[in-house]
């Protein structure tokens, strides 16, 4: 970050107002546009002034493009969380400024809820089919609490939410987490999941659409990966296992929630199931394959699916040859 082209960036007050934005939440370029009040080209023009300076960061999604801020006032580098310190005072000290980012929020808020109002009427009009398949595995609450035991006494860290859909996990282990990845290749799940998650501070998720059989991070990024109920839309489970190993780090674990080995054909027929749920037996030669090592599986019988939760950690010292096929399973009942 160099500091001629950051204060040339920070020169012009609609910049100013669109780097308070963000610092609250990652916003479309139209949403921006309709908060300021200006075209989508203007304001278009302004971010690729902010992007060039490196105090914001585009990310397309389906046939839109978000804005999320580059810094924050305690990040690197220093000049942008400089930056980021000079905007908050700005904001406490200078009326006028104030005046306007508040006047901006307010905007912002009809944002939210316009968000909000979508994710509702979505869920409107899928809601049989939402309830067909939860009837069919019993209730949410005791899988989710199944989860947090599993992953008990291990700091989430850095979590990577696999197929986010709602957001629903990603906001359940926010709190155990420095930081949340949720990713998801439908761009309409992912206006799902914003609204969702729009109320947790904006440096602590990030939305990424992109596919579990290519994964767009580097080797070793996350300290823990979640898959919950996707594992069975993919054709090659061993591609995408792999590639969760691959992302992370040394030590870092992955868990597995899915459907147990069934024979309800009408899923893959009606829901898009690609696997009939896992064996045990399946599961565990996946994690071995990929380089992970399988710790004891949690079963929660269900009428008349049951849904298991597979967790396994990377561990170089460990070698696939000393991971264990024949490991105890435990078994939750629903209270």
């Amino acid at each position: 970050m160099r500091i001629d082209p950051l204060l040339r960036a920070l020169s012009e007050p609609t910049r100013l107002r669109i780097m308070r934005l963000l610092a609250h939440m990652e916003l479309a370029v139209g949403e921006l546009a309709q908060v300021l009040g200006q075209s989508q080209p203007r304001v278009s023009r302004h971010i690729r002034i902010l992007c060039d300076a490196g105090l914001a960061e585009r990310r397309k999604e389906g046939s839109w493009v978000f804005l999320r801020s580059a810094v924050n006032e305690r990040g690197n580098p220093p000049l942008g969380a400089a930056a980021a310190r000079l905007l908050a005072v700005a904001e406490q000290e200078d009326g006028t400024f104030a005046a306007r980012c508040a006047e901006d929020r307010r905007h912002l808020a009809a944002i939210r809820a316009g968000r909000e109002a979508s994710a509702q009427a979505y869920f409107a009009r899928h809601a049989a089919e939402w309830d067909t398949l939860r009837l069919l595995h019993g209730a949410d609450e005791p899988v989710e609490a199944a989860l947090l035991q599993a992953l008990d006494g291990h700091g989430a860290g850095a979590l990577l939410d696999v197929g986010t859909g709602t957001g629903r996990m990603a906001e359940l282990l926010a709190s155990r987490a420095e930081r949340v990845t949720a990713l998801d290749k439908s761009p309409e799940m992912l206006r799902i999941a914003r609204a969702r998650l729009q109320s947790l501070p904006a440096d602590k998720v990030s939305l990424v659409q992109g596919d579990f059989m290519a994964l767009p991070f580097a080797d070793s990024m996350f300290d823990t990966v979640l898959f919950h109920q996707v594992l069975h839309y993919a054709q090659d489970p061993g591609t995408v296992l792999a590639e969760a190993a691959r992302v992370l780090r040394p030590a870092g674990r992955i868990a597995v929630v899915d459907l147990a080995a069934h024979d309800r054909e009408e899923l893959r027929e009606r829901h898009a199931h690609a696997r009939l749920g896992f064996s045990d037996e399946q599961m565990l030669v996946l994690l071995r394959d990929a380089g992970l090592a399988p710790e004891t599986p949690v079963a929660l019988p269900g009428d008349p699916l049951t849904v298991k939760i597979w967790t396994a950690q990377r561990n170089s010292a460990t070698a696939p040859d000393h991971i264990r096929p024949d490991l105890p399973i435990r078994k939750t009942h629903p209270a």
